[in-house]
């Protein structure tokens, strides 16, 4: 009887263990399993890559009179999407918060003009740069005091508060009064609630080209900065910037970024000379 109760307490031991190891074998889970997807892999999973812009800054993004989203950053970002093998989705915000969203993961990547910088580097993943601009000087046609960005100390100007175009301002000694679109820049000038401002020749231009009779001036002319496409600082971003990089110089050795360069700027602006 003793030996029969030994025999049934060993194997009822190795059934208990045996189960045990197999429900450690079911529920762990393999490498791949946990290992978090990168940016690239979920967009595509998904099927969609979410695209910030603003939706009023033209010839860069803006509505057309039939009220479609268009302009270079939305035909671009088009063509990042299809080449991914996903659709687009622009999601239009003002300028303050594109980069906050870029940050906190709410937009895949922003297609607004931004303007690479070594200290928006710091913070954010940038593509390869897909044009090139220049910034202006712009301020009423009645105004003579101010020719260059050296005399608008103790002045004061129209910008995105985040914006280069502010930072330069103020590098120059001017007071800055944030706005959130150009067409709000321009009013301010031409109203004389502020005596300046400095934006991109592009976008300048533009606005001269649909209001003809506009009362501001440009005076100065300067280099400005490589435009290139933000993404959030992470590992796992790495393989989307590759990606759009390459779908940048595909588009570039084509011919087609030239060309959505010349349909919205009227000039070829895609290299730095």
């Amino acid at each position: 009887m003793k030996k029969l109760l030994s025999v049934i307490l060993v194997l009822t031991l190795a059934f208990a263990l045996a189960a045990c190891g197999s429900a450690n074998t079911d529920t762990t889970p393999s490498d791949t399993e946990t290992e978090e997807k990168d940016l690239l892999a979920q967009i595509q999973e998904r099927g969609y890559i979410v695209i910030a812009t603003e939706g009023d800054w033209s010839p860069w993004t803006y509505h057309d009179e039939a009220g479609t989203l268009t302009g270079l950053d939305v035909a671009i970002g088009k063509k990042i999407a299809e080449k991914l093998g996903v659709e687009a989705r622009f999601e239009e915000t003002d300028w303050d918060s594109i980069l906050a969203g870029v940050d906190s993961g709410r937009f895949d990547i922003a297609c607004n003009g931004v303007g690479y910088t070594e200290k928006r580097a710091e913070k954010y993943n940038f593509s390869d740069p897909y044009v090139y601009t220049h910034k202006v000087l712009v301020v009423r046609t009645d105004n003579e005091d101010i020719k260059t960005v050296e005399d608008l100390e103790g002045k004061t100007t129209a910008n995105t508060a985040s914006s280069t175009y502010a930072a330069l301002a103020e590098e120059y000694g001017a007071t800055v009064t944030p706005v959130n679109t150009l067409t709000e820049t321009i009013e301010l000038l031409v109203n004389g609630r502020v005596d300046a401002t400095i934006n991109a020749q592009v976008s300048i231009n533009d606005y001269l080209e649909q209001h003809p009779d506009a009362n501001i001036k440009v005076v100065q002319v300067m280099a400005g900065d490589p435009v290139a496409y933000p993404m959030r600082k992470a590992a796992d971003t790495d393989t989307l910037v590759a990606a759009v990089n390459d779908i940048l110089q595909e588009l570039r050795d084509s011919g087609e970024l030239a060309e959505i360069s010349k349909e919205f700027f009227g000039l070829d602006l895609t290299q730095p000379d």
